[in-house]
């Protein structure tokens, strides 16, 4: 068997490859390996569980807390809550370990386990790899009686997280009509609150999730119903998020989007401005957009690039002690404010720019000319394969040739599906989707 953790957790298709007792088997294995030494001051250690609304997370959240308390340690229910506020809540709470139940953006039969360790971090490899490992134990030590894990609920988790988005903005948000959508996920108990709490006048649409509707024609992945109630009441802006409401992207008064790439050129200059960009640097991953290369270098930026997937970005701004991260997909880093990408906390600090300055979205976002890109999927059985055709290595390298430095292509296999992706910038989107489907084609 491959290994069981990709870019993002554990993922799968609930109830086939994510079991309830695969979740109950991952949880006792995680907290062997990120609970056992923590001890020191409390009579056992705890973990926050929360999960996104799609009706499988009702099962794996009760096969995950069997897991932990199974394995000797409390646990805290935070309930329905973006993984971000997981996140935070573990630092918060000082929790040994934290687990979020979702698959973020992909379809709501499917469902993911996401860890994160004491402080509210995302797990290393050497982490990941610990627990597959424990996985494999055919009897772990198992506690009886009263030192078997107890559950309760939190009651406040709601109000902490709001508390501190809040503080993360220092601007009044007063004369800014937004409209958010929630993607029928996690953003919903939390994104309009919090919005509205900073003083701008919000609408919220796709924010009544029923366990079956989670990211359905909605959220930062389907953003016509959010172009189309922005330009319908008029609003500033529109923000999109995705079921675990780590992703925003955003619509402009006239109903343009404002991705991902736009979002951390518009903070990497306000941070940069105000000296709070470390080094004068950016981080973001080989999707970014090349205008987005272009507009740093414009502003005196420097971008570093990484792999994609947020953790990859995480360990660089570690790393470097970078103050700004991100992805094209929405995915923003501010590790001032917080462990992991946060949506909620991105679109208030998008917010808080534009009534500092005054400027419309679109003029902040200006700042970015974008290349054309073509995105295309390819579905295939065998990732590894497809990309090791020799065909597709030759076609690749002509490709590339013939583009220059005027574009790029990206070849990549997904961390989370059987897919392998192929983007490509060229000066029009006629030579990036004539060449992008001429390598799909070779796919298989």
């Amino acid at each position: 068997m491959g290994r069981l953790f990709g870019t993002d957790g554990v993922r799968g298709l609930a109830n086939k490859d994510l079991t309830a007792d695969l979740a109950l088997r991952l949880s006792a294995a995680a907290a062997a390996v990120l609970g056992a030494h923590d001890l020191e001051g409390r009579d056992r250690p705890f973990a926050v569980v929360g999960w996104d609304p799609r009706a499988s997370s009702e099962m794996l959240s009760a096969a995950v807390s069997a897991g932990l308390t199974s394995a000797g340690v409390d646990v805290l229910l935070v309930g329905v809550m973006p993984t971000p506020a997981v996140a935070h809540l573990v630092a918060e709470y000082d929790a040994a370990l934290g687990v979020m139940i979702s698959a973020s953006h992909n379809p709501m039969p499917d469902n993911g386990i996401k860890f994160f360790a004491r402080g509210g971090h995302k797990l290393e490899d050497a982490q990941e790899d610990a627990i597959e490992a424990a996985l494999d134990d055919p009897a772990p030590p198992r506690p009886t009686g009263a030192a078997i894990g107890r559950v309760k609920r939190a009651f406040d988790a709601v109000d902490r997280y709001v508390a501190h988005l809040e503080a993360a903005i220092h601007q009044p948000l007063t004369g800014i009509k937004v409209v958010v959508d929630a993607a029928n996920g996690a953003a919903s108990t939390v994104a309009a609150k919090a919005y509205r709490d900073a003083g701008a006048e919000v609408i919220a649409i796709h924010d009544a999730p029923d366990g079956l509707n989670i990211n359905r024609d909605c959220g930062s992945t389907h953003l016509e119903g959010l172009r189309a109630a922005v330009l319908a009441h008029e609003a500033d802006l529109g923000l999109g998020h995705d079921g675990d409401a780590d992703r925003c992207l955003a619509i402009d008064a006239r109903g343009r989007t404002v991705d991902g790439d736009a979002i951390m050129a518009i903070l990497a200059v306000a941070m940069d401005e105000a000296g709070e960009l470390t080094d004068h640097t950016l981080v973001a991953t080989v999707m970014s957009n090349l205008g987005l290369h272009l507009a740093m270098k414009a502003a005196g930026i420097t971008l570093r690039t990484t792999a994609v997937g947020d953790r990859y970005v995480l360990e660089e701004l570690r790393t470097g002690g970078y103050a700004l991260g991100g992805e094209q997909s929405g995915h923003v880093v501010l590790p001032g404010l917080g462990t992991t990408g946060d949506g909620v906390l991105t679109g208030l600090k998008l917010m808080e720019r534009m009534a500092q300055t005054g400027s419309s979205l679109a003029e902040l976002a200006s700042v970015l000319t974008v290349l054309p890109q073509v995105l295309v999927n390819v579905r295939v059985i065998d990732k590894a394969a497809a990309m090791a055709d020799a065909a597709l290595t030759a076609a690749l390298a002509a490709e590339e040739a013939a583009l220059g430095e005027a574009g790029r292509i990206l070849l990549r296999p997904s961390g989370t599906e059987p897919l392998v992706r192929v983007m490509v910038e060229a000066p029009t989107e006629e030579v990036a989707r004539g060449t992008a489907e001429r390598l799909a084609g070779l796919i298989s």
